[in-house]
């Protein structure tokens, strides 16, 4: 059964180039990406990587580790590693799990059932503090991830964590947030006492909440 939103993230012991990484113990109270490649030596995968790589500062500013696997070995993610500089200008600097034995993929239903026993779908999770999964994303071999959008998603689930509020259609960071349907007007008084735009009664908006 695949893994659905708010679940446990399954924990797991593996590889990988950071050395061996117990899931959990690695999480710690972070947040952290989980996101999978067919294989490695894959054009869509390589210019990901690198992105990723290059967007590591943005993900650590918001307390997000990053994590990778594959299915290949050891030997063969550092090999890639050296293509993936040669050829986007940034080397992975953070963990690429080595899923020979297909543990992980497996537990977090990434095995692509419609292609071969081996092959990863290319899949995203983002977990939150609280080990429970937050956000999946699956895409096709031919379309590239957009990891700006998974870096307004995760802005949208850290502030939605902490406030009453949901983000509209297109948000991003800084600009006026929906305040939840299960907030009374009474309730939303106290919360949001510098006041709100009432569009319809159900569609309240106010200005972003700002961490102390």
């Amino acid at each position: 059964m695949a893994l659905q939103l708010n679940d446990d993230a399954p924990n797991f012991i593996a590889q990988s180039t950071a050395g061996k990484i117990d899931f959990y113990e690695w999480l710690g109270n972070s947040w952290a990406i989980l996101f999978s490649h067919p294989k490695d030596f894959t054009p869509v995968c390589t210019t990901e990587l690198g992105a990723v790589a290059k967007l590591k500062p943005e993900f650590d500013k918001r307390n997000v580790k990053v994590i990778g696997l594959s299915v290949d070995g050891l030997s063969n993610h550092e090999k890639w590693s050296d293509d993936i500089k040669e050829t986007q200008g940034y080397k992975p600097n953070f963990p690429i799990i080595a899923d020979q034995d297909r543990k992980v993929s497996d537990l977090y239903g990434m095995i692509h059932p419609k292609a071969n026993d081996t092959l990863t779908v290319r899949s995203v999770f983002v977990i939150g503090p609280d080990k429970k999964i937050k956000l999946t994303l699956t895409y096709p071999a031919s379309a590239g991830r957009n990891f700006d959008e998974i870096l307004r998603v995760i802005d949208s689930l850290q502030l939605t964590a902490n406030y009453k509020v949901a983000t509209p259609a297109n948000w991003k960071r800084g600009e006026d947030v929906i305040i939840s349907g299960t907030v009374s007007d009474e309730d939303a008084k106290k919360l949001f006492p510098q006041g709100w735009k009432t569009v319809k009664p159900y569609l309240r908006t106010v200005k972003q909440p700002v961490s102390k």
